[in-house]
C-alpha cells in the first residue's frame, strides 16, 4: 500500500519544480528583480521628496518649533503663504508660465512654417534643409544663451561686455537679460521638436481632402481654417504640451540669462533652494514641478487617444500633393536658410569668435589670440589661470563625462532590452504591466525635479544604502534612470517584432536562458541595443538640468564646468567648453545616424 506524501513534502517538490523551471526560463524572476530595482530607483526618490516636504528637516527645529522628523506644514506655509513665498514660488511660477507660453509660440511659429515648407512645397534644397533644421536640437540648450550674452551683454553682470556694447551700442537690461532673450533662445532650441511632430503629421495628411474642398468652391483660407488646421490639432496640441513640459525642467538658459536681473523660473528657484541648503523648501518646489509635469504628459496622452477622431488615412492610401511656389521658391529657401543661420551658424560663430578675441567685436589682427585656449598663464583669472586646453580641468571633465555618461548609456541600453524582453515574453502578467508603467515614469518628471528627488533619497544613509551624493555611482544611476523611457520603449518595440521560434529552437537543443540571450536575442536586436545606448549617450553628454545639483569637485562634467566658468565670469573659457560639448554631441549624432542608417529628419521628405 503506497503512502501518500505529506503536505510539506509536496510543498518542497512544488518549489523544486518551480526553481527548475525558473533556471531554464527565468523571465518571471528577472522581471521581478527589474521591478524591485526600478521601484527603488524611480518611485522611492519621488516618495522621499514628498516625505521631505511634510517632515521637519535637521537644522530647522528652531524655525518650526518641532523635532526633526515630525510631521509639519511649515514648508508648505513658507513656499505658498509666507512673506518670502512670492520670491520662492509665485514669481518664479508666473515667470515660468510667461516663458513657457512665449517659447511655445516661437517654436510653433518657426517650426510650423518650416514644416509646411519642407513637406508641402517645392522649396529648393528640401533634403538638406530637413536635416540642417534639426541641428539646433543637437546643441546644448544654453549654447544660444551664451551666444546671446556674447552679442548683447552689458556691464550689469560684470566680466567682458558683449560685442554691441564694446562697439558703443548700449543694450538695455530687458534685451540683454530676462524674459525676452530666454524666450528667443529656448524657442530657437525647441522649434525642431515642433518641426518633426508637425512635419510628420503634415506628410500623413491626405491632400485629396483639401482638393475636394477647393473643387466645391472653398477658398484657400477656408480650406486652411476648416480642414487643414482642425485635422492638425492633435499634432499641434502635442507640440504645445511637450514643449511646455520641457520648459519646466530646463535650467541652463534661465540661469545664464535670468540670474543677472533676478529673473527666476521654477527650475532656478529650485536650484537656489538646494544651494541655500533648504531641503524642505526644495522638496515642496520639486513636488510642484513634478505635479505640473505629470499633468502635462497625462493631458498629452489623452490627446493621443483622441486622435482616432481625426483619422483620415484609410485603405486606399493618401495623396501627397506638393504646392508649387513659383517665383517665391528661392524667397522661401532663403527664409529657411535664415532660420538655420540664426539658430546654428550665428550662435556657434559668435561663441567661436569670442574665444579668440581679447575685446569683443574688434576684428583687428592684434586683437585675435589663442590664449583662452592654450595660454599657460592668464593674468586676472585666479580661478582658472590658464587656457582650457592647457590645464587638466577640461580633460578631467571630459573623462568624467565620457565614462559616467558612457556607463549610464550602456546600463540604459541593456536595461531597456531586458525590460522589452520581459514585457513581451510575459505579456498580460502583472509583472509585465508594472514594469512597462514604472519604466516610463521618469518621462513624466522634469529632469531637475528628478535630480532633487535623488538628492533627497541619497544625500544621507538610509538603511543598508550608503550616502551616494557626490559619487560617480549616483550620477550613473540618475542619468540611466532618466533616459530609461526611451531605451525601454525601443526594447519593447524591438522584442515585439521577434518571435519565440528562434529561442524555442535553441531551447530544444539544450541552450540555457543566458546562452539564448547572448547568442540569439542580442545579435538579432543589436540595432535596437545600439540605439538604446547611443541616444542616451547623446542626450547625456549635453545634460545639465539633471546633474547640476549632484556633481562635486571630483565629479565635474563638461556641462557643469561650463556653468562654473560662467559663475566666475570667465566667459571666453565657458564658451570654449560649450563648443567642445557641441562638437562631441554632433559627432555622436552623426556617427549614430551612419551606423544605424537612420535620420532625425525621417518623414520630412529629407
Amino acid at each position: 500500500m503506497a503512502i501518500s506524501a505529506t503536505p510539506s513534502a509536496r510543498h518542497v517538490r512544488r518549489w523544486r519544480y518551480r526553481l527548475s523551471v525558473a533556471r531554464h526560463e527565468p523571465t518571471f524572476l528577472i522581471g521581478l528583480l527589474l521591478t524591485a530595482v526600478l521601484l527603488y530607483l524611480i518611485v522611492a526618490p519621488l516618495v522621499a521628496v514628498l516625505s521631505d516636504a511634510g517632515r521637519v528637516q535637521f537644522g530647522d527645529e528652531s524655525k518650526t518649533g518641532q523635532q526633526a522628523g515630525e510631521l509639519t506644514g511649515y514648508y508648505l506655509w513658507r513656499v505658498f503663504r509666507s512673506q518670502v513665498s512670492s520670491i520662492l514660488f509665485w514669481k518664479p511660477l508666473l515667470n515660468t508660465l510667461v516663458v513657457a507660453v512665449g517659447v511655445t509660440a516661437v517654436a510653433l511659429l518657426v517650426g510650423g512654417l518650416c514644416a509646411f515648407l519642407l513637406t508641402r512645397t517645392d522649396v529648393p534644397g528640401r533634403k538638406w534643409l530637413s536635416t540642417a533644421l534639426v541641428v539646433p536640437y543637437m546643441l546644448p540648450s544654453w549654447t544660444f544663451a551664451l551666444a546671446w550674452l556674447a552679442l548683447f551683454k552689458n556691464d550689469r553682470s560684470g566680466g567682458q561686455v558683449g560685442i554691441l556694447e564694446a562697439r558703443g551700442i548700449h543694450t538695455p537690461d530687458w534685451l540683454a537679460y530676462g524674459a525676452v532673450p530666454i524666450i528667443i533662445c529656448l524657442g530657437l532650441h525647441y522649434f525642431p521638436f515642433v518641426l518633426l511632430l508637425f512635419g510628420n503629421a503634415l506628410r500623413r495628411l491626405d491632400s485629396q481632402l483639401e482638393d475636394s474642398a477647393r473643387i466645391l468652391g472653398a477658398r484657400r483660407r477656408t480650406v486652411l481654417g476648416r480642414i487643414t488646421l482642425p485635422l492638425m490639432m492633435p499634432s499641434l496640441s502635442s507640440s504645445v504640451l511637450l514643449v511646455f513640459g520641457r520648459i519646466l525642467g530646463t535650467f541652463g538658459t534661465p540661469y545664464i540669462l535670468g540670474l543677472p536681473v533676478d529673473y527666476n523660473l521654477l527650475s532656478t528657484s529650485l536650484f537656489a533652494a538646494v544651494r541655500n541648503h533648504e531641503p524642505g523648501t526644495t522638496a515642496v518646489v520639486a513636488t510642484v514641478i513634478v505635479v505640473i509635469g505629470v499633468g502635462v504628459v497625462i493631458a498629452d496622452s489623452r490627446l493621443l487617444r483622441e486622435q482616432r477622431r481625426f483619422v483620415t488615412v484609410g485603405g486606399k492610401g493618401a495623396m501627397d500633393r506638393i504646392i508649387a511656389l513659383g517665383r517665391h521658391r528661392w524667397t522661401a529657401a532663403t527664409a529657411a536658410i535664415g532660420v538655420f543661420a540664426l539658430s546654428v551658424v550665428v550662435p556657434v560663430l559668435t561663441l567661436a569668435l569670442s574665444t579668440v578675441t581679447v575685446t569683443p567685436g574688434v576684428f583687428r589682427a592684434d586683437n585675435f589670440t589663442w590664449k583662452y585656449w592654450i595660454a599657460k598663464d592668464l593674468p586676472g583669472a585666479p580661478g582658472f589661470p590658464h587656457g582650457v586646453l592647457r590645464g587638466t580641468e577640461l580633460l578631467d571633465a571630459a573623462w568624467n563625462s565620457l565614462r559616467i555618461v558612457g556607463l549610464a548609456a550602456l546600463a540604459c541600453g541593456v536595461l531597456g532590452l531586458l525590460i522589452g524582453y520581459v514585457v513581451v515574453r510575459a505579456d498580460g502578467s502583472r509583472i509585465a504591466t508594472v514594469l512597462r508603467q514604472v519604466s516610463f515614469l521618469p518621462y513624466l518628471v522634469p529632469g531637475i525635479a528628478f535630480a532633487a528627488a535623488f538628492l533627497s533619497l541619497f544625500a544621507v544613509r538610509r538603511g543598508p544604502i550608503p550616502a551616494l551624493y557626490g559619487s560617480v555611482v549616483l550620477l550613473v544611476i540618475v542619468l540611466a534612470v532618466t533616459h530609461l523611457p526611451y531605451a525601454s520603449r525601443s526594447g519593447i518595440s524591438a522584442m515585439t517584432q521577434l518571435g519565440r521560434e528562434p529561442e524555442e529552437a535553441a531551447q530544444v537543443t539544450g541552450a540555457g536562458w543566458f546562452r539564448r540571450i547572448r547568442t540569439i536575442v542580442m545579435p538579432i536586436q543589436k540595432g535596437s541595443l545600439a540605439t538604446g545606448i547611443v541616444l542616451p549617450f547623446i542626450s547625456g553628454i549635453k545634460e545639465l538640468s539633471i546633474v547640476i545639483m549632484l556633481t562635486t569637485t571630483g565629479t565635474q562634467l563638461l556641462t557643469t564646468l561650463s556653468i562654473n566658468l560662467i559663475d566666475f565670469a570667465y566667459d571666453q573659457m565657458a564658451n570654449a567648453v560649450v563648443l567642445v560639448i557641441a562638437l562631441v554631441a554632433f559627432l555622436a549624432t552623426y556617427l549614430t545616424q551612419r551606423l544605424t542608417r537612420t535620420s532625425l529628419a525621417s518623414g520630412l521628405g529629407g
